[in-house]
């Protein structure tokens, strides 16, 4: 397998991330996407799913307050987001770049297999809890990474372990395309220790959807241990009626943890 001129010299993996954001750039100015940028006050009348994640866990006291404060200035700059037909909701284009300048701290996050600390850690949590949120709705994923590693065991009040999303700006983003006659809003805030988002619809859908894992396993391989995960979703109409079960993701992840005793 050919290596990834990224990997040979720090200098190169700049260099390769600094052309992609430009790249990236140049797509968001004259490709074909209409991105959505309009956000209000005003909730649309119909819910469509909501769930909330827990912002805090154990560990450093200083980076755990510092994630809930990055989580609280990005999640203020989101909220009230309306997705029209046929636009296109960027991560990255809506968020912009984390940087101290913006008022973004240190806080601990997934970078390069390693937890480190970094400026606007925490801020994975979003694409996480919109892509669970967005998951049970007929919007189309049309970009989303997986982390490649499984750092800490799962805990109560989180997504499944396969659907949680990584961006990291604006070189892997997160995306979803609205290709319904529906209009959406996407409400994000904070309760307590949890992070909350909620999809709302200007009119009632005809179908809702239930999101699960499934063959969930461990496996070992050349004395590492990895966590596979299979995400399904049923599609049910009003009547109860479900209507198609389909495999929508499927990840494999090295695990960094110990095992259970």
């Amino acid at each position: 397998m050919r290596q990834p001129i990224s990997s040979i010299h720090p200098v190169f993996y700049f260099v390769v991330v600094k052309l992609r954001r430009f790249a990236r750039h140049i797509r968001w100015c004259f490709g074909k996407d209409t991105f959505a940028k309009t956000t209000q006050n005003t909730l649309l009348p119909h819910s469509v799913h909501k769930h909330k994640l827990v912002v805090v866990r154990q560990g450093d006291p200083l980076s755990q307050a510092n994630k809930v404060a990055n989580l609280q200035r990005a999640t203020a700059k989101l909220n009230g987001i309306v997705i029209g037909p046929r636009e296109t909701f960027s991560l990255c284009y809506l968020l912009g770049c984390a940087t101290k300048r913006k008022g973004y701290l240190a806080a601990n996050t997934l970078s390069n297999g390693e937890v480190i600390p970094k400026i606007g850690g925490g801020l994975c949590k979003l694409p996480t809890l919109i892509h669970w949120v967005c998951l049970h709705s007929p919007l189309t994923v049309t970009e989303c990474h997986q982390h490649s590693f499984d750092p800490f065991p799962d805990e109560p009040g989180v997504v499944p372990s396969g659907s949680g999303p990584t961006f990291f700006y604006n070189y892997l983003d997160y995306q979803l395309k609205n290709n319904t006659p529906y209009t959406f809003q996407l409400m994000l805030g904070q309760e307590g220790d949890y992070i909350v988002g909620e999809l709302r619809a200007d009119s009632k859908l005809p179908y809702r959807y239930h999101v699960y894992e499934a063959n969930d396993h461990f496996v070992e391989t050349e004395g590492k241990r990895y966590r596979k995960i299979e995400t399904w979703r049923q599609k049910v109409d009003a009547n109860d009626v479900l209507m198609e079960t389909a495999l929508i993701g499927k990840t494999k992840s090295l695990v960094k943890y110990a095992k259970e005793q």
